[in-house]
């Protein structure tokens, strides 16, 4: 049985599943059509140092950049409206493969076009985070967003840090206006 997250609570990914090398974050939520538009979010991550900041551009891993230079991270692919069951995006990443100068993993999802298609989280029904364990994709954890947000396009879902050497998820669930040009001004 999956751990449900809970916000600001750390839990130790050694704890969940001992030996754990390679997860998947998957991003879900259920279609909704808005002004005549799929509602559409996208899951990104910003690797950081110990700073809080991007170790560099080329690691924030998004739709436009689909991997990490030390290529522990991969984006697999977008999905316009969240049809069907399961995880509708995901990224995989290779924890042992990690940049030691990677502190802290912030997923994020933002709505796509938010702005102009008047889209907001209050539109987004089940959304949540799961981390799973690629080798058997097992739920290890979940995040369920249960905020109502009506004005805010972006949401910091979940972190992972290092600790020593294990690595601890927690839930966050804080969300912004602006879209992704407001987490990148963030952790730039």
């Amino acid at each position: 049985m999956a751990i449900q997250l809970e916000k600001r609570k750390p839990v130790s990914l050694k704890k969940v599943q001992s030996g754990l090398r390679n997860i998947t974050a998957g991003l879900g939520w259920d279609p909704a059509n808005v002004n005549g538009h799929s509602v559409d979010l996208d899951i990104s991550l910003f690797m950081l140092g110990e700073n809080g900041k991007l170790v560099s551009d080329d690691h924030f891993i998004f739709y436009n950049n689909a991997s990490s230079p030390d290529g522990s991270t991969v984006y697999a692919g977008d999905s316009r409206g969240g049809e069907g069951d399961g995880d509708d995006e995901v990224i995989k990443l290779d924890l042992s493969a990690m940049d030691a100068q990677v502190a802290f993993l912030y997923f994020s999802v933002t709505i796509d076009q938010s702005e102009e298609r008047g889209h907001h989280f209050g539109h987004v029904q089940n959304s949540y985070i799961n981390i799973r364990n690629a080798a058997d994709n097992v739920i290890l954890c979940q995040f369920k967003l249960k905020d109502e947000f009506t004005n805010e396009d972006s949401v910091v879902f979940a972190s992972i840090s290092r600790n020593g050497g294990e690595w601890n998820v927690e839930a966050l669930g804080q969300a912004f206006s602006g879209g992704l040009n407001t987490l990148v001004e963030l952790y730039q």
